[in-house]
């Protein structure tokens, strides 16, 4: 695959599925911008593989949406590739669910995703080959047990991406979503800490509910989800279009 000349743009991109996708763009020869809200781990990534870009932005403000973008498209121009990947993955009851926490999961995964995609779209206009590509969940497919804020923005992801697609249907743009199952990040470390405050259950006992959530019985590797994201850019991929792939280890 021969992307030089492509600017990709990858929102949560100093770390985990973002980073690995980050990596196997740049790669192939294009240029990546890597944005999230804190500039170490992003200059820790850029120094990590050539052809990574720092640049900070805060996927739920739309300010720093439009400066970010427009920061990144004066250095390396428009936006070809763009993966909205920031997102926030934390479990709560319905009843335990306070408006504030609700907001903030819809700011960081749905509002992030809406906000990042327009502006990248501004960028594409004018050009005969596009891609973007939303980092949804298996959640975004499926009800998660304990997670409905979670479950919710995610479905909604999916959602904005099928109509998106069907608004540009006949342009040379395609949007696609990426449905992880438990996937071998810092979220799942986190997660394990979460589930023990809550249940009182092991270290192991927690990591083994995530494990034993994916049919093959393993969490999925941030290469694998990367080589999924890699084939929607790559030169066979223009007829997949409003599309959920699955990387699940068999999840229906």
């Amino acid at each position: 695959m021969d992307l030089k000349g492509r600017h990709a743009l990858i929102t949560g991109g100093g770390t985990g599925i973002g980073l690995g996708i980050a990596r196997e763009l740049a790669a192939a020869g294009a240029q990546v911008t890597i944005c999230g809200r804190r500039p170490g781990p992003l200059e820790d990534a850029a120094a990590s593989a050539t052809g990574l870009f720092p640049q900070v932005m805060d996927v739920s403000d739309e300010a720093s949406v439009r400066d970010g973008f427009a920061a990144a498209v004066n250095a390396r121009g428009p936006v070809a590739i763009h993966v909205a990947n920031a997102g926030i993955a934390e479990g709560r009851s319905l009843r335990k669910t306070d408006l504030a926490f609700w907001r903030r999961m819809m700011g960081i995964n749905l509002d992030g995703a809406f906000l990042t995609i327009r502006e990248s779209l501004e960028t594409m206009s004018d050009l005969d080959w596009g891609r973007v590509i939303a980092v949804s969940s298996i959640a975004g497919l499926k009800g998660l047990r304990g997670a409905p804020a979670y479950s919710a923005s995610k479905h909604a992801m999916v959602g904005l991406i099928r109509a998106i697609a069907a608004d540009y249907t006949g342009r040379p743009l395609t949007f696609n979503a990426l449905c992880p199952g438990y996937v071998e990040t810092e979220i799942v470390d986190r997660n394990v800490v979460s589930i023990r405050a809550r249940t009182g259950m092991s270290e192991d006992e927690a990591l083994a509910v995530m494990v034993g959530a994916n049919p093959h019985g393993r969490l999925v590797t941030v290469e694998e989800v990367a080589e999924a994201a890699m084939f929607l850019c790559g030169p066979h991929s223009g007829s997949v279009n409003g599309q959920t792939i699955t990387v699940a280890g068999g999840e229906p």
